[in-house]
């Protein structure tokens, strides 16, 4: 068959896109979040945002409980996982140094020694009103555990956690 040159030219340009398409869709796959390979799965990182509000010993070793239990899943499984523990209202009183109940304080400590994965954020806004309803002076005389990382307000800290696509606990 004798095409006059302009039609191959056309039909070697189409076929040039279809096989251009086909090696773009296959390396798209390739990196899909679908893919199982040691590879993809060392790459992602779990985000979690735990959030206790209630000054309720049980509730506070519930969080802690999920904290170990999801890094030592994914920790078994060779991926990585951050968690942050988000305390506001009442449930500050889980990283108060002085009311803090002495179990929990116990694993406080123990985390931090043994889980660097998992970090522990106080509201200022809660720290600054107890001290005020206590009659201290400021809310640095409300004292934090050593691991507590103040911030400026809980709710705003899980907000952003979950727009930054921070997986949401409640326990």
């Amino acid at each position: 068959m004798n095409l006059p040159f302009l039609s191959r030219r056309r039909m070697f340009a189409a076929t040039a896109a279809t096989v251009a398409s086909l090696v773009a869709a296959s390396s798209a796959s390739a990196h899909s979040p679908m893919d199982k390979s040691p590879a993809a799965k060392k790459a992602k990182i779990h985000r979690v945002a735990i959030h206790v509000d209630d000054n309720d010993p049980q509730k506070m070793n519930l969080a802690l409980n999920n904290a170990a239990n999801v890094t030592q899943y994914y920790t078994g499984k060779g991926e990585q996982v951050d968690i942050e523990i988000v305390t506001y209202g009442p449930g500050l009183h889980m990283l108060r140094a002085d009311t803090s109940p002495e179990q929990v304080r116990g694993r406080l400590k123990s985390f931090a020694e043994s889980m660097p994965n998992v970090s522990f954020a106080a509201c200022e806004n809660t720290r600054t009103g107890m001290a005020r309803a206590e009659g201290k002076a400021s809310k640095d005389d409300i004292p934090l555990v050593a691991n507590a990382k103040p911030v400026p307000s809980g709710v705003v800290r899980l907000i952003e956690l979950q727009e930054s696509g921070w997986s949401y606990v409640k326990p």
